[in-house]
């Protein structure tokens, strides 16, 4: 439960903020959101690939985002609106889809719970968004502040954006700019964290102004008592909002660590090394769960790579990381692979694939009753551990 309220807040708080702070017609919303669902239902029904989807409308969004920041037209917060929702939720539709594993019952505790925690996370969503735009009526002379929190989502997006074209060889490899956008993808909670941080300027500075409002215009008692009773309304917004962003806060830096703690990646399994070649009996890795194994480079760097057998003619071979979560590892949970950073399922039959949260994969071959792989694979891989 508390699992998937975590997973939606992640996905989903950032863009509730941002259109809260900057609200737009009700059209583009729920355009944005429609073509969302539809994404959605196309990557659980074809092979449609998300990911090219969502960077290209990333970078419309990026572009977006830089257009409103110039030039605050109608018609481009509404785009940007919509660019948001179809960037945000795809991922938020499609995690329902991951409550019910093969072969498990429809009614049992966990899928409800499952359910429950989902809601709860929609739930705290919207109230975020609603508080948010609230105070925000109240804070037109704070533009600078709001504006932050866009920028900051801009710089996500950026590395985000960056990553992907590098993944998929859209753009040539830059190792000066992989490594200052590393950092960023291996610590995307921080941009959130810095969205809240900033948006919560924004309460603090208008509930103080609204603590003695100006009575001066006021031409009698009824009028002083209609300005006093609309400050003790925005102070109680900005005070939801404090609450609501303070909680969002605990749950992503407290919670959803502590939640993690117990996510142990299993000790490394023996292997045989000669002539630059790891060379892994098929007998110890016929049982098709999942084998780790660890290398150290020539230069002392420590590296993981995985196997599994996926059916009787295939191996999944693949680095212990992925393009998009780094080196964090993969672990095993009730006969699924799952991604330790972002706890994604992997389609067994995917691994040793590149694409999506699959692990970088590996090049072997299977030579007198043994899988080999070369060193020299790994060496250049290395630079991923560091």
């Amino acid at each position: 439960m508390l699992n998937y309220l975590l997973q939606v807040l992640e996905a989903a708080l950032a863009a509730a903020i941002l259109l809260g702070e900057k609200p737009a017609p009700l059209a583009p919303c729920l355009t944005g959101t429609a073509a969302a669902f539809i994404l959605a239902v196309l990557r659980r029904t074809t092979a449609i690939n998300m990911g090219m989807v969502i960077t290209f409308a990333a970078i419309l969004c990026f572009a977006a985002s830089a257009a409103f920041l110039i030039k605050k037209q109608r018609v481009i917060q509404g785009a940007l609106a919509a660019l948001l929702l179809f960037c945000t939720l795809p991922a938020v539709f499609l995690f329902p889809t991951e409550f019910l594993l093969a072969g498990e019952r429809v009614v049992n505790t966990d899928f409800l719970f499952k359910w429950i925690g989902y809601i709860t996370g929609l739930a705290f969503v919207l109230c975020a968004a609603l508080a948010v735009y609230k105070t925000a009526v109240s804070a037109e002379r704070l533009i600078v502040l709001i504006n932050t929190t866009l920028i900051i989502n801009m710089l996500h997006q950026a590395c985000t954006i960056l990553q992907f074209l590098f993944a998929r060889r859209m753009i040539p490899m830059n190792r000066t700019v992989f490594r200052l956008i590393t950092p960023a993808l291996n610590h995307r909670e921080f941009f959130l964290f810095a969205i809240l941080a900033v948006t919560a300027i924004l309460p603090i500075i208008v509930f103080l102004k609204n603590i003695r409002p100006p009575l001066t215009q006021a031409a009698n008692p009824a009028e002083r008592r209609k300005i006093r009773k609309a400050a003790m309304t925005r102070r109680g917004y900005c005070l939801q909002t404090l609450v609501l962003l303070a909680a969002a806060l605990f749950l992503l830096g407290a919670v959803k660590p502590y939640t993690e703690r117990g996510v142990q990646l299993t000790p490394a399994e023996p292997m045989h090394i000669q002539a630059g070649e790891i060379v892994i009996p098929l007998e110890t890795i016929e049982d098709g769960r999942l084998h780790r194994y660890n290398y150290t480079a020539q230069d002392g760097i420590e590296m993981r790579f995985i196997i599994i057998k996926k059916n009787e003619a295939a191996y999944g071979v693949g680095l212990d990381a992925c393009d998009i979560c780094g080196p964090t590892g993969y672990y095993e949970r009730k006969n699924e692979v799952i991604c330790r950073l972002c706890d994604v399922v992997m389609n067994k039959a995917t691994i040793g694939f590149r694409g999506g949260c699959n692990p970088v994969p590996l090049a072997y071959v299977l030579r007198g009753g043994n899988l080999i792989v070369e060193t020299e694979n790994l060496e250049n891989e290395r630079n991923r551990f560091k």
